[in-house]
């Protein structure tokens, strides 16, 4: 080994006593900074572990101080010395070994470093894209490393608590057969059989059904995942999710062990504790409230429906919504009387039009308890006061409103929250906050395709009570269908999956999928649902998230090592990259 000890574990212990000489270490790492003190020269060592001072003295080591004028930052070291006591007017408390320092009796340049584009020993804002360029610089950033070492962490507890309640880690394929249904799936050629394309799986769910097919009972997988889709901050191309599944189970169990996993994780990796069982609502009561099946449960401000109230009045934009079958809603933020000017509510306006609403209409309350806003002559003193009375305003609150259809309403008024959620500084951004979403509708109808598509997957069951609904009325069919939400993320998503093949073959047809499609696609899981297939049900949780979650980023390229772009690209090494003739060729394909 090139060193004894890490940087950051050389501690008091280890120093002499009165100001001597203590242990002799040898240290290898690099150069976070540099100062000369004519005479003295000071180089804080780092590596992963943290940072160390070692002292180079001219009149010690001559050999040694010449050495160390000559390196600069990022220099990869090996230094020699022994480990003595700072004096009580030079202890530094902001860094773990900031009582010691070690005095250098030799130096070893392993290897020197071109200036870095960015530095890393200063807390600056860098670009991402160069950031991402040079990953591997901005991986040494102690930052990245804590964020590494966590994910680390939570791979090791996951796996772990798993273990210790029965569960069998199992790889699946990794390449496998195209599935057109949802996402767009990467395709890789196959050169042994031209024209024909594997797969990279979107999610191992078929062969986790069929591992409780064949008796594994329990089973979990860190799984790496692949989608062809949009990228957003909390999106990546390649993702890895904590996928689980079991047999002989119902909802209850499912959601009973993802709380034990969350706890421990709360407690182990953040030494907080939580009460379980965490909070579960219904999808409804979630759209109601909050506008979205995602809501970020860290504060209040619900969102209110007032449309029975302003059904009559005088204010046509807010009638005439409510005659045509739309709603008017509105969020109450308390205090906030003062908070927006007339600009900023302008801003506000146009903003709310990405979700397609056509306006907000607002009201300070004044200190008589009145409405105070452009629109304000439209309404009674009786009107006002009923409205004030639902949204439980007082004076010096402010009320926002959006009149529209329901997905219009829900959707803006959503985001509006998130919004004032953030710039009131509602909540605090460190907490986290789970959150059980079940009842999910087990279709949605798709008006551009005029046909049923799958709110969660076409392998989730109905509820009991809802089976027969199947055939008369399925928008009102609800699945056996749960998300964990954490913070306003989707963090985990899963069901309880349909093991009757009849029930799967009748749920293929309603999502327009005839019998010859459902055995070219699906056949080997229709079969093998007729060869005795447990009850069985599982989740997938997104590792990527929750470790971001964990680390208090909103950036999902933080806490993985090499990410991609938000255009699926790695500015490293250039992926995706052109493939030269002779490739193809043995692969049988051509460029148009």
């Amino acid at each position: 080994m090139l060193k004894t000890h890490n940087c950051g574990d050389i501690t008091i212990d280890l120093a002499g006593s009165d100001g001597a000489p203590g242990e002799k270490v040898d240290l290898a790492g690099w150069v976070h900074r540099r100062r000369d003190h004519g005479g003295l020269i000071f180089i804080d060592l780092r590596d992963r572990s943290g940072i160390v001072q070692v002292v180079f003295r001219s009149d010690e080591n001559a050999t040694a101080y010449a050495v160390a004028s000559t390196v600069r930052s990022e220099f990869v070291l090996r230094i020699t010395g022994n480990v003595i006591a700072r004096s009580k007017d030079t202890v530094n408390e902001d860094i773990a070994t900031g009582e010691i320092e070690v005095l250098a009796t030799d130096i070893d340049i392993l290897n020197p470093s071109k200036t870095p584009p960015f530095s890393i020993n200063e807390d600056i804002d860098v670009d991402e894209s160069i950031r991402l360029q040079y990953r591997y610089i901005d991986l040494r950033r102690s930052e990245m490393q804590h964020t590494l070492a966590l994910r680390h962490d939570m791979n090791l507890h996951i796996r772990n608590f798993m273990s210790s309640n029965g569960f069998l880690e199992i790889e699946t394929p990794m390449m496998i057969a195209a599935t057109p249904e949802g996402a767009r799936d990467y395709l890789v050629p196959s050169r042994v059989n031209k024209g024909h394309f594997f797969a990279l799986p979107q999610s191992p769910q078929i062969f986790k059904q069929l591992l409780m097919v064949g008796g594994m009972d329990r089973y979990i997988q860190i799984a790496r995942c692949f989608r062809d889709e949009d990228l957003r901050a909390d999106r990546q191309p390649e993702f890895t999710q904590i996928d689980v599944e079991m047999s002989f189970v119902e909802q209850d169990d499912i959601l009973g062990l993802i709380d034990g996993m969350v706890a421990r994780l709360m407690k182990d990796l953040r030494d907080e504790e939580i009460t379980l069982p965490l909070p579960r609502m219904s999808h409804d009561e979630a759209i109601r409230r909050y506008g979205t099946d995602k809501p970020d449960c860290r504060f209040g401000l619900e969102i209110v429906e007032i449309s029975d109230l302003v059904a009559d009045s005088a204010f046509g934009v807010f009638s005439k919504t409510v005659q045509s079958d739309g709603h008017v809603c509105g969020l109450c933020l308390k205090g906030a009387a003062d908070r927006y000017s007339r600009k900023e509510m302008d801003e506000l306006i146009a903003w709310v039009g990405q979700w397609k609403a056509r306006g907000l209409v607002w009201f300070r309350i004044n200190p008589e308890g009145q409405f105070d806003s452009p629109t304000a002559k439209f309404f009674e003193s009786d009107q006002q006061q009923a409205i004030m009375e639902r949204m439980e305003a007082v004076a010096g609150d402010f009320l926002v409103f959006v009149a529209d259809s329901f997905d219009v309403t829900s959707q803006s008024l959503a985001e509006l929250r998130n919004r004032f959620g953030r710039e009131l500084e509602l909540y605090d951004p460190h907490t986290i906050h789970p959150l059980w979403v079940t009842d999910f509708p087990m279709f949605a109808w798709d008006k551009e395709g005029n046909r049923w598509v799958s709110e969660h997957h076409p392998f989730t069951m109905p509820i009991k009570e809802d089976l027969g609904k199947l055939d008369a009325d399925p928008g009102s069919v609800r699945a056996q269908a749960y998300d964990l939400v954490v913070n306003g993320y989707e963090a985990g998503s899963g069901s309880i999956r349909i093991h009757d093949s009849q029930v799967q073959q009748r749920v293929f047809e309603l999502l327009s999928m005839d019998h010859e499609t459902a055995q070219a696609r699906f056949g080997f899981l229709l079969d093998a649902l007729q060869y005795g297939a447990p009850p069985h049900g599982g989740i997938a949780l997104g590792l990527d998230r929750w470790v971001m979650l964990f680390a208090g980023s909103d950036n999902i390229r933080d806490v993985i090592a090499f990410p991609k772009t938000q255009r699926a690209a790695d500015l490293m090494n250039g992926a995706p990259s052109p493939v030269d003739d002779t490739h193809l060729r043995d692969l049988g394909i051509a460029l148009r």
